[in-house]
């Protein structure tokens, strides 16, 4: 649940330079964006991983 966690906080953290690039165009927040979805692509696999070891470990 903690990397859960660490995912809403990424996503809440980077709305702001959302709106940024896609409203006003600000480049420097789109590669915040692009950084910030690599991280949570990260967070996700580890979860996906983890999911599996208990699903596995409960058989």
């Amino acid at each position: 649940m903690d990397k859960f966690s660490e995912i809403k906080q990424v996503i809440a953290s980077m709305e702001a330079d959302v709106q940024s690039f896609y409203e006003k165009g600000n480049k420097a927040a789109g590669t915040r964006v692009r950084n910030a979805m690599q991280q949570l692509k990260s967070l996700a696999q580890d979860i996906r991983t983890e999911v599996t070891e208990l699903k596995n470990k409960a058989v």
